[in-house]
């Protein structure tokens, strides 16, 4: 007779459990701590979420899982594989820079430190369970407990209209998604009788369930395009991204991405390789139109207009979204070995595209206006700054020096290859060359010669005059920000000397 008694592996379940408490103790600590040492709570922040990172070294030499069925060992609800461990990295990693950037906005914008540092690990803490839940109960609420705090982070811009528009449609669209996702998890579950990963995987479906079963499957499917932003279920992005603090859009536009991209893996790959027929043209399809959609909108933006700058990268991001989901399209037509391309790419992207927010937001301190025609002759002004932001650009583009995002591009453009998908690495080639126009555009701007600041005429009067105070070198910058974009920076840097790190570490991110 089996034991229902089990034992916790607290070692594998660290990492999240870590940031989670991490932001319970500033929820008490902010009830205690005096308004002028409140920087302290995100110092904590940023330890917590360093700690949970380093968690991860000693779980690096194999499989650990936990909370498994006394039945069936093989049924777990947390397993902590290299797949996990590499979404683990990147989440983890990517809440840490956001962290870093947010340390001078709670102070600029006003923001309440003690709610703002307990939202963002609260989100953090369910994106760290989300890659390691086994069971789609588990998979469901780490993925509620990741999205529930990112919505009040949207809104936390008390009094800003654009801020509590971006919550509200937020909001609706994620309950939206939330609800479409547990009606497709109550079809498969009927239909299979678990809710385990590896148990759905090897189910026999009853002949008159297998409409419900099916049904199930494309529902689930919708559910998770709606939290990576496939198109035609994107609506939301744009103007979320411009209503949230900047550390938040650019935290939605990483960590968001690898929770929905993440989960949409465990239930294609992992659970549902059975109606790989089914979700495999689907997801091709999607990504198609979503890298179409989002590379098209970037390309027309106006310089002039407030916020492009920010809905440049937002829009960019949906394309990104595109080429993220060709290799999990590929894995239907071959084998789960195509998810490594996902993970590599997601790996790069969530590296530079915080960078570029980072730069964007030091921009933004003297410039607040957030127009691409602010960064026009930022070399002259702030070459360094300038330089970071054009690598972080040519990385996005895939061109040298960015290596490391033209290897990721080959990698993705390698899978729909190999799976016989080449109308979508036709597609996928399209799109990055018309992502080039936009990408090289802003990198230009920042080299052109300033316009002066003394003209009248009306082709310079769009031009933002310098905000009180600045200088030709600039206002002072918070040392956390000047961090943030160097750190990314360096990892960039790194990863396009030596791309084959981060390809042979995603390589390895198999079930």
């Amino acid at each position: 007779m089996s034991s229902l008694v089990q034992s916790v592996d607290w070692l594998a379940i660290a990492p999240p459990v870590i940031v989670a408490a991490t932001a319970l103790i500033i929820l008490v600590a902010d009830l205690f701590v005096p308004e002028n040492r409140k920087p302290l709570l995100g110092w904590t922040a940023v330890a917590g979420l360093a700690a949970a990172t380093l968690m991860l070294l000693p779980l690096r030499r194999g499989n650990r899982s936990t909370f498994c069925l006394t039945t069936d060992h093989r049924a777990c609800s947390y397993t902590a594989d290299h797949f996990t461990l590499a979404i683990q990295l990147l989440v983890l990693g990517g809440a840490l820079l956001t962290a870093l950037l947010s340390m001078s906005e709670t102070g600029r914008d006003r923001l309440p430190a003690g709610e703002f540092w307990f939202l963002l690990l609260a989100s953090a803490s369910g994106a760290a369970l989300l890659p390691a839940s086994r069971d789609l109960a588990t998979l469901v609420v780490a993925l509620e407990v990741a999205s529930l705090p990112a919505f009040a982070l949207v809104g936390i811009k008390r009094g800003n209209r654009l801020s509590s528009e971006a919550a509200l449609k937020f909001f609706l669209s994620s309950v939206t998604a939330t609800a479409v996702t547990l009606l497709g998890v109550s079809f498969v579950y009927a239909a299979t009788g678990t809710l385990h990963l590896t148990r759905i995987a090897t189910a026999q479906v009853d002949p008159q369930l297998d409409t419900l079963a099916e049904a199930g499957v494309v529902l689930t499917l919708v559910g998770f395009a709606f939290k990576t932003a496939a198109a035609p279920f994107h609506f939301w992005v744009p103007d979320t991204y411009i209503g949230a603090p900047l550390p938040i859009a650019a935290y939605l536009s990483v960590i968001g991405k690898a929770v929905g991209f993440s989960g949409l893996i465990l239930v294609t790959v992992v659970a549902f390789p059975g109606y790989a027929d089914i979700w495999g043209p689907a997801i091709a399809v999607l990504a198609a139109l979503t890298m179409t959609i989002g590379n098209t909108a970037a390309l027309r933006q106006q310089a002039t207009r407030a916020h492009s700058a920010v809905r440049l990268l937002a829009w960019s991001s949906i394309g990104q979204a595109g080429y993220l989901l060709v290799p999990i399209a590929a894995a239907g037509y071959t084998s789960d070995r195509e998810i490594g391309s996902t993970v590599a790419y997601a790996l790069m992207y969530a590296v530079v595209n915080l960078g570029a927010f980072a730069t964007v937001a030091l921009v933004a301190r003297s410039r607040p206006g957030k127009r691409l025609s602010d960064y026009r002759g930022l070399y002259a002004t702030r070459p360094l700054t300038a330089l970071a932001l054009a690598f972080f650009l040519l990385c996005l583009a895939g061109l040298p020096p960015g290596i490391i995002g033209l290897f990721a591009k080959v990698t993705v453009f390698q899978s729909a290859v190999d799976a016989g998908l080449g109308w979508l690495a036709a597609v996928m080639a399209a799109n990055v060359v018309f992502a080039l126009y936009y990408y090289l555009r802003w990198t230009a701007v920042l080299f052109r010669t300033p316009r002066a600041t003394t003209a009248t005429t009306p082709a310079d009067a769009t031009a933002p005059a310098p905000a009180t105070g600045e200088t030709r070198t600039g206002p002072r910058i918070p040392a956390p920000l000047t961090l943030t974009v160097a750190l990314a920076a360096a990892a960039g840097a790194v990863l396009s000397v030596a791309p084959q790190l981060v390809l042979h570490f995603a390589a390895g991110s198999l079930f």
